[in-house]
């Protein structure tokens, strides 16, 4: 009954509610489509080119996520400034370790080392990246960043996973399309991405939800 002789306090909790599945959304796709592109670029071709390219993908991708974050938990002003770069860089660093430290041990092991090794650098870049963009509203509220940094590095493992352990591929029948034939074709390396995709914005949601929480 109360929530009826208070109808602001169901207003502010139903925005506050659609505010962080939307902003979960939104950094989930930057992320997964960030890590995805960086990831089939540096897996499938090791050159410079590359290698330079997915790094720009990644860095692009991290500094966009972590503009997300800013823009939902606080009244962002810039950035570019050298607290939020910084955010932004540790972020792609986290990436590139996991990966090389997966396929320094290799195969089974390298993965779940590198689930570990993933969790705890984005567990310390998500309590960085709530200190930096930190919404004075909410300063008292507690925030466990273990449980979003598990999910996201169990899903970038499965991606992981996806491409190491795993070789197939489905394909649709030929469609004419006027002088042209098109085939659609699903790779275990599109699952994996689109696995990530939702462990990400479970992730994310978490996140918000934790935060913007009163």
């Amino acid at each position: 009954m109360s929530v009826f002789r208070q109808p602001g306090v169901l207003g502010r909790s139903t925005r506050r509610r659609v505010v962080g599945v939307t902003a979960a959304l939104s950094a989930a796709a930057v992320e997964m489509l960030a890590v995805g592109c960086w990831f089939v670029l540096v897996v499938d071709s090791r050159t410079t080119s590359t290698a330079l390219a997915g790094l720009g993908v990644l860095f692009c991708g991290s500094l966009l996520r972590a503009g997300v974050f800013g823009a939902t938990v606080s009244d962002i002003d810039d950035l570019l400034q050298p607290r939020r770069l910084g955010v932004t860089v540790v972020l792609t660093t986290g990436w590139i370790v996991w990966l090389l430290v997966a396929e320094l041990i290799g195969a089974v092991p390298g993965v779940v080392v590198g689930t570990v090794v993933l969790a705890g650098i984005l567990t310390a870049q998500f309590l960085l990246e709530r200190r930096v963009f930190r919404r004075y509203a909410s300063t008292r509220v507690t925030f466990t960043p273990v449980v979003p940094g598990l999910l996201m590095a169990v899903g970038a493992s499965t991606l992981l996973a996806t491409t190491w352990f795993t070789d197939w591929s489905l394909s649709s029948p030929p469609v004419s399309l006027g002088v042209t034939m098109a085939v659609l074709e699903v790779e275990a390396l599109h699952v994996g991405v689109l696995v990530f995709g939702l462990f990400a914005f479970l992730a994310h949601q978490y996140r918000f939800q934790r935060i913007l929480d009163p």
